[in-house]
């Protein structure tokens, strides 16, 4: 070993790590559980021994010098060998564990998925927290970086370059009012055409619907715009609307709210609800503890075939 190379704390490492992933000093130091100060001070300490700014105020936040990104994969090959080194000597017991996850929810899974992945969390883990966070643009940062532990839900972006569970397909249902005025039971492409729609205009699934309607040449009358599934009971049972959404979530919602499900007389595309991963976290004992817990709970083996549940990112 070169006695002139300096010897760099491995908390400054984790500082480095995490400030390249969040390219803030403030959600660096919640996330490191530090106030502001230190993490100011650590980077002062990393930009002396490294004889480089590492990082530079921008209005888009701290930004990585050449020199910081020349590092960066060295520096995270030395944090997860370290990681396995650990886990090498100790496990993950969800009885004594105290620790949060982060979760990337889709609209949807926060309603279908969420309520039973708690319920389950929580009574085997009574000492972790979940937390269930909105997809965002900077997704597949957080799960690299550890700011997050999964994603759950149909999220195309990450269909490249990480890890991934099949856990159930989707189709596309209807749904309308217990007692709707003209739809009881059934409903022809004709009445689909006619009828008043609710629209959902966020969502990865949506991508997909409205696309199958343009290809099929069927035009709906939307009455209503919502930016999610929050609110659409109730306005579905008090109303003579009509919705068509993907399979769980309505009939989850039909169930808590009286609704009728009817099978979409316009064929729509099924698609696959996911849990994703980074490759940094495949072997960690928790984030493997926490995926079998998704699987155990909602993958449906029955109509995901087990030779491509898992890819390995490309």
């Amino acid at each position: 070993m070169n006695p002139d190379i300096p010897l760099i704390d491995l908390r400054l490492l984790r500082l480095l790590d995490t400030l390249h992933s969040t390219r803030s000093v403030t959600r660096t130091a919640e996330l490191l559980g530090q106030s502001q100060p230190t993490i100011s001070i650590g980077l002062g300490r990393l930009r002396e021994q490294l004889g480089d700014p590492l990082f530079v105020r921008t209005p888009q936040g701290m930004q990585p010098t050449p020199r910081t990104e020349a590092l960066i994969g060295t520096v995270r090959e030395v944090l997860d060998g370290l990681r396995r080194l650990s886990e090498a000597q100790a496990g993950f017991d969800p009885a004594t564990a105290r620790r949060s996850f982060r979760i990337f929810m889709t609209d949807a899974s926060h309603i279908t998925l969420l309520p039973r992945l708690f319920t389950h969390v929580r009574a085997l883990a009574p000492q972790v927290q979940l937390e269930a966070a909105a997809l965002h643009p900077g997704i597949a940062q957080a799960l690299e970086s550890g700011e997050a532990d999964l994603a759950l839900g149909l999220i195309p972006r990450l269909d490249a370059g990480f890890f991934q569970q099949a856990l159930f397909i989707q189709d596309w249902v209807c749904l309308a009012n217990a007692r709707h005025p003209r739809l009881q039971g059934r409903l022809t492409l004709a009445q689909y055409r006619r009828e008043a729609h609710v629209g959902i205009v966020s969502g990865t699934g949506q991508l997909l619907l409205e696309k199958a309607m343009a290809e099929r040449g069927v035009e709906r009358q939307i009455s209503l715009k919502l930016p999610g599934f929050l609110g659409l009971s109730a306005i579905l049972s008090t109303t003579d609307l009509l919705a068509t959404l993907p399979r769980h979530i309505g009939e989850t919602l039909a169930r808590s709210a009286g609704l009728q499900v009817l099978p979409c007389p316009v064929p729509i595309p099924t698609f696959v609800v996911k849990q994703h991963w980074h490759a940094r976290f495949q072997h960690d004992p928790a984030n493997r503890w926490l995926r079998g817990v998704c699987a155990e709970l909602f993958m449906d083996t029955t109509r995901v075939m087990s030779a491509h549940d898992t890819e390995v990112p490309r």
